[in-house]
Formats: C-alpha cells, structure tokens, sequence
C-alpha cells in the first residue's frame, strides 16, 4: 500500500508563488511515474504536470513556462512550483503515483488528500 501526503497549498495573492511537496511512503519496489492534478469546482481533474523515472517531464498547456515539476527520488518526493498564479489556478490539486507494490510487483495507481490552492487578492 503506497500513502501519498501532500502539503503547500493556502492562499496566494495573483502573481505570487507557492511550492507544493508529495511524499510518497509504504512498501513499493518501484515509483514510476509522479504528477500533480488539480480540480475546480463543478470542472474534471485534469492533468497539471507529470514526471517519471529520471527527469521525462509534461505539462498541460495553461501552465507551461509558470510551473515546474521535479521529483527527489531519494525522498520518493514530488514537488510542483507554481510562479504567476492567476484566478484560473484556483483549484485542489491532487498527487497522483503509479509503480509497483513491493510484494508481488502488481501495479498501482495511488492518490493523495488533495490540498487547495486559492489564488486571491
């Protein structure tokens, strides 16, 4: 079983920046692929960036050149800085990892809590 907790999200005022960090934690034998997706009320979960194994990174269009993902493999972290927030950022974001479980080597596709990011003035 893989536990992803998040934490970073709060109030921001539009332009400002905010880190948000995932920990992934339990028994897996790998961590392929980490990402962040965030969801507006009444709107679907959509997919903000993504990063697997090494450094393979993608990015949904609306938030190309502001944020960036990157992951610490040793920590089994992920991390997603978001600079130029804007109202349209507004949203809970949610961390995403898929790999493998440690035991049998069956895949798994885990998420977090969710954290909120409001972007206010």
């Amino acid at each position: 079983q893989v536990q992803l907790v998040e934490s970073g999200g709060g109030l921001v005022q539009p332009g400002g920046s905010l880190r948000l960090s995932c920990a992934a934690s339990g028994s897996f034998f790998s961590l392929n692929a980490m990402a962040w997706y965030r969801q507006a009320p009444g709107k679907q979960r959509d997919l903000v960036a993504s990063i697997i194994s090494g450094s393979n990174t993608n990015y949904a269009d609306s938030v190309k050149g502001r944020f960036t993902i990157s992951r610490d493999n040793a920590k089994n972290t992920v991390y997603l800085q978001m600079n130029s927030l804007n109202a349209e950022d507004t949203a809970v974001y949610y961390c995403n990892a898929v790999g493998h479980d440690a035991v049998w080597r069956r895949p798994f596709n885990s998420w977090g809590q969710g954290t909120q990011v409001t972007v206010s003035s």
